[in-house]
């Protein structure tokens, strides 16, 4: 005995009869070229990068006159908030961006690589400023690291003594376009593992 269905399954914008028939798709093309239709095409790294650009949460390690130049983009003559960078946490674990403003001396250094492993990945750091660069001043002193990248590996560098909040916006800015490039479900380009401190001073030593 042959059995008969009552009604047929319904599909959404789409005649049961016509699944088959490419003619349908063809005139559903048409339609569609003609009068247009309310979709966005894009990559799902994109959505998700352009949300991480626009609220980047630093995490402020100011030990010199850099940090005041950082405190003054919070100020209302800057507002920082324009661009997503307002939220600073004091805990490097609901942290994205670790801003070193000043200079490093070799008994800070372990305190700035231990912040540095406690942020989640995604991570970045900025270097702010010249004693954070390269040492500045104290670049032949015994005490000072001659530049964070022997540490902890860095995405922007803002050089100046100090910089203006103009560039500390700039680089910045830098990283939000940086971050826009980025492929967040794949392989990170960049590398984790810098030249450790202690070997770059026995090979001073």
């Amino acid at each position: 005995m042959e059995m008969k269905h009552r009604k047929l399954p319904t599909t959404k914008d789409m005649r049961p009869e016509e699944f088959k028939n490419n003619d349908y798709l063809l005139r559903m093309a048409e339609e569609l070229n003609r009068d247009g239709a309310g979709i966005v095409l894009g990559t799902l790294d994109d959505l998700i990068n352009w949300g991480r650009s626009n609220s980047v949460w630093s995490l402020a390690l100011g030990t010199s006159c850099c940090a005041i130049e950082f405190m003054a983009l919070g100020a209302a003559r800057y507002d920082m908030a324009r661009f997503g960078f307002e939220v600073t946490r004091n805990s490097p674990r609901q942290a994205d961006l670790l801003m070193v403003l000043g200079t490093i001396n070799y008994r800070m250094a372990p305190v700035l690589k231990r912040l540095y492993d406690q942020m989640a990945e995604p991570k970045y750091v900025i270097a702010v400023g010249g004693c954070t660069i390269s040492g500045g001043p104290f670049r032949k002193s015994y005490y000072v690291v001659n530049g964070i990248d022997k540490i902890v590996p860095v995405d922007v560098y803002i050089p100046g003594c100090p910089p203006r909040p103009e560039a500390l916006f700039y680089g910045m800015m830098q990283l939000q376009r940086k971050i826009k490039m980025e492929r967040f479900l794949g392989k990170r380009d960049r590398n984790e593992v810098p030249q450790g401190l202690m070997e770059n001073k026995e090979e001073k030593a």
